[in-house]
């Protein structure tokens, strides 16, 4: 059985953070001293959520740092696992 991938985590920022608090895109990205591009395209899933703004998130209020580049991660592992397993040798086998 094939495991769902998890969901961007910018979807749990627009559904789950931004819209429980009642922020708009452009009041959230002022509070957190990025422009409202880069913060749309995160709550799109068109951006990743990167360090600068985990710790930015972490320090609004929103959960910690280490969570959101944790699912962040997850949904990266498994968008690759998906896309196909890459030609690789063992390591550990002597040619």
């Amino acid at each position: 059985m094939a495991m769902k991938t998890p969901v961007h985590p910018g979807e749990i920022l627009r559904e789950d953070v931004l819209a429980d608090l009642g922020l708009g895109v452009g009041e959230a990205a002022a509070r957190l001293g990025i422009s409202r591009v880069s913060l749309s395209r995160v709550l799109h899933g068109h951006a990743r959520i990167s360090p600068n703004l985990a710790v930015r998130l972490e320090q609004a209020g929103a959960g910690t740092a280490r969570a959101w580049l944790a699912m962040q991660t997850a949904h990266d592992l498994a968008l690759e696992r998906a896309s196909g397993t890459p030609k690789v040798r063992s390591l550990h086998d002597v040619a």
